[in-house]
């Protein structure tokens, strides 16, 4: 009788041994992935805009965009112009419709809403009248796609008219943007959404 107790004993010692190594690991739980940090907002889309700085004199050299992780960027690259006391003046704002400076046509830009930049820049060399930047009113601005943007839809020059610089921008939608003035250029950029979503 206690050759057979033992007998059990052994085999169910046996078998949960078996069954223990049989068991898949257990895998350790995994670290939760990293939070992606919310795009900045209170942006706002009222108009924005500064004074030109008493030592600003500069014409526009080139317009370039650029897609961010929370924003759509355009840079208008002002060559002389250093911030501070030579910063060139601006006015970014939505507008209704785009109007060219002096002869007042309406310029249609594709978009669900129309951003017009302004910089107190000529696009011309004011000495010689020669061409600084090469756009032509009412086109799309040179060397620029918007192919895989989130938020900007469409470039148009309007007008380089008594010294200031006129830019149509298409965005999706009202959205928030910011104006920064950096070394020898004016930026602006355009907010995905309202939300700080990535």
């Amino acid at each position: 009788m206690m050759q057979t107790r033992t007998l059990y004993v052994t085999l169910a010692l046996v078998g949960a041994a078996l069954s223990t190594a049989a068991a898949p690991a257990l895998a350790a739980p995994s670290a939760a992935p990293a939070a992606t940090a919310p795009c900045p907002t209170g942006w706002g889309s009222a108009a924005k805009s500064a004074a030109s700085g008493t030592a600003a004199a500069t014409t526009v050299r080139d317009v370039r965009t650029g897609r961010h992780d929370c924003y759509d960027r355009m840079v208008v690259d002002l060559p002389g112009s250093a911030g501070g006391a030579g910063a060139v003046g601006y006015t970014v704002q939505y507008v209704d419709r785009l109007h060219q400076d002096g002869s007042g046509t309406h310029i249609p830009v594709t978009g669900g809403a129309v951003l017009e930049v302004r910089a107190a820049a000529p696009s011309y060399d004011p000495g010689t009248g020669e061409a600084t930047y090469p756009a032509r009113a009412g086109q799309p601005l040179p060397g620029v796609d918007l192919t895989g943007y989130r938020t900007f839809r469409d470039t148009r020059f309007a007008a380089s008219f008594e010294g200031d610089t006129q830019i149509g921008l298409g965005v999706r939608a009202r959205l928030p943007f910011r104006v920064l003035q950096l070394q020898d250029r004016l930026v602006v950029d355009v907010a995905h959404n309202w939300t700080g979503a990535r």
